[in-house]
């Protein structure tokens, strides 16, 4: 059984070369995924009220969410991110070679830089900025606001 791949008001999503997406991975409308993507079991990419672009060889892992904002803020994702199990990726941009732990959540207009980790829980609020190379972890590594660690 293939992935569920579905338009939204007329906009298709459009697949890569060589990407894997399991069988209950469920992509939608105006969402474009680079080559080499994988996309994993219960993940949802749904691009119904703004655009989504993904770059090469990104994984979007187990029960991943990634959506975009209604007349606010579209999903860009760069190329070789990482994106752990049951993350949420919303409205914001992800450059490349960035790590976003299992559980962690990017929000509306946030801007991830490249080379980035996002510990597992972190939450990265509303448009805040996290510098090229920074790392994001929760606060006593047990939930609350994201921290900076050098």
């Amino acid at each position: 059984m293939p992935a569920l791949i579905l338009p939204v008001q007329g906009k298709y999503p459009e697949i890569g070369p060589d990407c894997y997406l399991a069988e209950n991975a469920t992509i939608v409308g105006d969402v474009t995924l680079g080559r080499d993507c994988t996309v994993w079991f219960n993940a949802v990419v749904r691009g119904d009220v703004n655009s989504i672009r993904v770059g090469d060889q990104t994984n979007i892992q187990d029960g991943a969410v990634i959506h975009c904002t209604y007349q606010k803020a579209a999903t860009v994702i760069g190329s070789r991110v990482s994106i752990g199990h049951k993350a949420i990726v919303h409205g914001c941009t992800v450059e490349d070679d960035v790590l976003i732990g299992m559980g962690a959540v990017v929000m509306d207009q946030a801007v991830v830089g490249a080379g980035c980790i996002i510990a597992a829980g972190a939450v990265v609020l509303e448009n805040t900025q996290c510098e090229p190379g920074a790392r994001a972890a929760t606060r006593n590594n047990s939930g609350g606001a994201p921290r900076r660690q050098w």
